[in-house]
């Protein structure tokens, strides 16, 4: 078996080399998954939240009927719906470039995972977080944003860096519709090359990096965040 790595120096038809075809591909799978990871925290905080209010059924329904519908269908059949379906019932969003679709697809079905880690988070803390923030006349909405989300934050971020790892490898799928990210560049220049191997270990590689240097981030960021001795699993007298 030979190598040849300078396929990567070869013209790809259009002016530039596989290596800036690859570099741009690399690009465009960095902006899918951090769009769709902002998306994700936004909705997927928001749905957390309503899931652990108190005293509002129908908001606690609606988050748990969010997430259920966005966990329990593939993400694959999903870009499909957002890609070819949503654009007939609603023509408006026929004018969006096809990454913003990818984007709310990936998005939304992360949401769903994130709101379920901060739910989890939310109802590890014991009671008594949530009474100190009463007593010091703040509303619920008060209590949520200074007491209950922070503290929450810091205990769920290990399992926020697996789904940020996650979302980072899950937008390979956006290829499906045409989006000219890593998966996309990698079978176009297979096809073009027949050089298999070394297209496909290089792009392994840069997702590779892309997941490594987002598991550095969040363990930098843990590490500056993390309460001493409070985990998810140690947490106790939990409940809302």
């Amino acid at each position: 078996m030979s190598w040849d790595w300078k396929v990567f120096l070869n013209d790809d038809g259009s002016g530039r080399t596989y290596l800036e075809w690859m570099f741009e591909a690399w690009s465009w799978t960095l902006a899918v998954a951090g769009a769709s990871w902002v998306v994700a925290m936004v909705v997927g905080v928001l749905f957390g939240t309503l899931r652990t209010l108190p005293h509002s059924p129908w908001l606690v329904r609606l988050a748990n009927a969010w997430v259920e519908l966005f966990r329990n269908i593939p993400l694959l059949v999903q870009i499909f719906i957002w890609y070819f379906v949503v654009p007939k019932i609603f023509p408006a969003m026929q004018q969006l470039p096809s990454y913003v679709l990818v984007v709310f697809a990936l998005g939304f079905f992360t949401s769903a995972r994130i709101a379920e880690q901060v739910r989890a988070g939310v109802q590890s803390l014991p009671r008594g977080q949530r009474y100190a923030g009463m007593a010091m006349g703040f509303t619920t909405a008060q209590t949520y944003r200074y007491v209950i989300l922070p503290m929450a934050f810091r205990i769920i971020v290990p399992p926020l860096t697996s789904e940020s790892m996650n979302l980072l490898k899950n937008s390979s799928v956006a290829f499906a519709v045409s989006i000219a990210e890593l998966t996309m560049f990698a079978m176009q220049a297979q096809e073009e090359t027949s050089r298999g191997i070394e297209i496909y270990l290089a792009v392994t590689a840069a997702y590779a990096v892309s997941a490594f240097a987002v598991n550095r981030v969040f363990a930098f960021i843990e590490k500056k965040v993390q309460i001493p001795g409070y985990t998810m699993a140690g947490a106790s007298g939990g409940g809302h």
